[in-house]
Parts: C-alpha cells; structure tokens; sequence
C-alpha cells in the first residue's frame, strides 16, 4: 500500500491504541506497521519473506515493533500470543490464496486473537461476512459466525496500491464469539454444511442423504425441502444436534 491516508484509516478501524496488543500478518515493508505503531499499541510484525524482514526490522524497530520471519499457517501461535484468551487483535493484508484458511484456521485454533480486521480481495470478504439472503452466503460463511460476528468494514480502492491490482479490496472486521452461539458439535456441523453447500441447487433431503433423515429435519424444525442457503446458523447448528 502506498498511501498513507489508507493505512491509517485501516489502523483507525482496527480500534487498537495505547495498552492493546496486535499482530500483522503480512508486513511487507512495514507502512501499516508504521501506522499501527502510531496508535501506541504494542505490534508484533510477521513476515515470510526472508528478504523483506531486515527492511521491515529496520523500518518498524525503531518504533517500538517486534519483528517475526514466519509463515503465518505454520507459526507456533501459542508461542508467539501466549494463553490469555482474546488479548491479540489481528490485523492483515491477506493474498487471495491463503486469506480463507488462514482465517478459518485462526478462528478455530488460536483464541488468544479476539478481534480480526483483514483485507482481502472484495469476493473473499463478501463470503467472509454473508448472511443468508445475500449471494455470497456458503459454507465458509457458516464456519465464520459459528465461532465471530463479521461484517464487511469497507473497500480498498486499487489505487493505492503499487502495483496496482486488477481486483477490487474489502475490509472484513471479526469479534470472537465468547461461546458458539449455536449448541453443536462443530465437526458435526461442518460435515452437514459442507454437504449441504456442496450440491446448494439439491433440496437438503437429497443434499444430506446419509446425514440427516424425515425424524431429524422434523426435530429441527427444518424443511427437507429447503435449499442450503435458506438456513441460518441457527438452522444448521439444530440440525447438527439431532
């Protein structure tokens, strides 16, 4: 990103200052660092790039930031945020490949990170942040309010990037849920979902044929004649406990 106007917009919407811990995915050459430093939060800066990290340390060091040569989906994250639930706010411009795992990873497996704002290309964070009704709405999107309340925080135009990018950029706020708002086995749950958004055009009586049979959809209160994408969480996680 080159303009700083940006940059700082996205450390202001990432609501950390003075006293609050965060951590960059993706440092790069250290100009949001910079401007996450600026609010006086504490930030640990990790980047994969061997060649980038001496220019991040020496750009993002003398203001106060812990700089870390890693990979963000193999990093030892208990290690680097310690056990105290919640205590990390993450921040990061996430590449399309990798942007969905490693926030369904980190959800899942890292609850010492509370709060999440992402950037990533503007289709990701529509899926990311969808509700039922909305285009966008799928399994992932399911996974995503099981276990943080999302919303889409604003685009990034192109423009402020260089090279500049021939997709457009979103902002995807996170807030850990304290408990799942839903009372379900997640691997039972995510094993209906993902069958379910697997063949979305099948009613959900052939789309979960195997998974869920006439008593357990009766239970649930769910239609057998329903789509995938009509349910809510709430719709799946009773589905899941039957």
């Amino acid at each position: 990103m080159a303009d700083p106007n940006t940059v700082r917009r996205i450390a202001r919407l990432a609501g950390v200052g003075p006293g609050d811990s965060v951590v960059e995915i993706g440092a790069g050459l250290g100009s949001l660092t910079l401007a996450l430093c600026e609010t006086g939060a504490a930030v640990t800066a990790v980047e994969v790039d061997r060649h980038l990290v001496p220019v991040l340390a020496e750009v993002a060091e003398p203001c106060g930031a812990r700089v870390v040569e890693g990979d963000a989906m193999a990093l030892d994250w208990a290690a680097l945020l310690g056990p105290e639930p919640g205590a990390w706010t993450l921040v990061a411009n996430l590449p399309y490949n990798v942007a969905t795992p490693l926030v369904l990873d980190l959800l899942a497996g890292v609850p010492a990170i509370g709060r999440m704002l992402v950037m990533v290309q503007r289709e990701v964070g529509e899926r990311l942040a969808a509700g039922v009704g909305h285009a966008a709405y799928g399994a992932v999107s399911v996974k995503v309010a099981y276990r943080a309340a999302a919303r889409l925080a604003g685009r990034v135009p192109a423009a402020v990037f260089v090279p500049r990018p021939r997709v457009e950029s979103a902002l995807v706020a996170l807030v850990r849920h304290p408990v799942p708002p839903v009372a379900a086995d997640p691997v039972r749950l995510f094993e209906l979902v993902e069958a379910g958004f697997a063949h979305r055009r099948k009613m959900l009586r052939g789309a979960l044929a195997g998974l869920v049979g006439p008593a357990g959809f009766a239970a649930a209160g769910v239609s057998p004649e329903a789509r995938a994408e009509e349910l809510d969480l709430a719709a799946w996680g009773r589905l899941a406990a039957c």
